[in-house]
């Protein structure tokens, strides 16, 4: 039951690839991330290049994204002013990340700096979520109170110009960091084939301190924007969307993002961070030792590169 990938140029099984976007579409709705970040990888262990694995499942992260935003906006839980302002700076950090991707490809180096961007910031992301979460769960498990930490927003932010207010997120702050980080995060968005909710949300909540309540619905709506950008860019620039795979993962992808949104629920909070943070440490870990390990092919061409 093989089907052939015409820009990835391999053959693969097309009903594991519906089960893969079902597994990593349950994984978004369950956490609230895009699910970009285990994607990628299992695509290039399947043997599609990783150029064509990162360009190619961002289409995935706009489907299980945009089922999410639908489910919170009737909840009122977006702010789509905050939300449109990374949005902005995201769409201009995939434009670069686009270029910046392409100019590696064209040396030879997108691979190992897919697998190095994997690694370093995975595996740092993946350990910080597994220390706080695991030592939430210990003082529960020893009836110890948690400590209250006042966590105040940096003062840096309130000397910036360009200040906006943001009712729905309860912030007056400058524009220019939202804008900074939509920009971060588009150009991740280019390079590793990522949504970036693991590093919005935290930014949001801990250095922004935006109302809980609207952080992964409004993450999820910068999301949207942006990868679908990068696909547009990637299909465009770099010619490595291949609309086969990305089909096939996206089929999956709308069912299992519904069952994850419902299983949510019934998980602690700091269960559902340890769960992900190993789920994020185990895939670093994983690109990280690639690196060491001797490619099949030698000598492959990467697809969308003139010869």
């Amino acid at each position: 039951m093989d089907i052939y990938l015409p820009i990835a140029e391999v053959s693969v099984n097309w009903p594991l690839l519906v089960l893969l976007g079902a597994v990593v579409g349950f994984v978004s709705g369950l956490f609230g991330i895009g699910g970009g970040f285990l994607m990628a990888p299992v695509l290039i262990f399947l043997g599609i290049p990783p150029a064509v694995s990162v360009a190619s499942q961002a289409s995935h992260v706009v489907a299980s994204s945009t089922s999410g935003v639908i489910s919170y906006t009737s909840q009122k839980a977006v702010d789509y002013k905050i939300g449109c302002l990374m949005a902005a700076g995201g769409v201009l950090g995939a434009l670069l990340g686009v270029e910046l991707f392409r100019y590696l490809r064209l040396l030879g180096q997108a691979d190992l700096v897919v697998a190095l961007s994997y690694l370093l910031l995975l595996g740092s992301v993946g350990s910080m979520m597994l220390y706080e979460s695991l030592g939430q769960i210990m003082r529960r498990v020893r009836g110890e109170a948690v400590p209250h930490k006042e966590r105040r927003r940096p003062l840096w932010l309130y000397g910036l110009p360009l200040k906006m207010r943001f009712p729905r997120s309860g912030l007056y702050i400058s524009a220019i960091p939202p804008f900074a980080l939509g920009g971060f995060v588009g150009v991740l968005s280019a390079i590793m084939g990522v949504g970036g909710g693991f590093i919005l949300v935290p930014v949001m909540l801990y250095v922004l301190r935006m109302r809980a309540g609207v952080v992964v619905g409004t993450s999820l709506f910068q999301i949207i924007i942006v990868t679908a950008m990068t696909t547009i860019l990637q299909a465009g620039r770099n010619q490595t969307v291949d609309i086969v795979l990305s089909t096939l993962l996206l089929l999956g992808g709308v069912v299992g993002a519904q069952y994850g949104a419902k299983l949510s629920g019934r998980f602690r909070a700091e269960e559902l961070r340890l769960l992900l943070g190993l789920i994020v440490l185990g895939v670093g870990i994983y690109m990280g030792l690639e690196l060491f390990v001797r490619p099949s092919d030698l000598f492959a061409f990467a697809p969308g590169v003139s010869q």
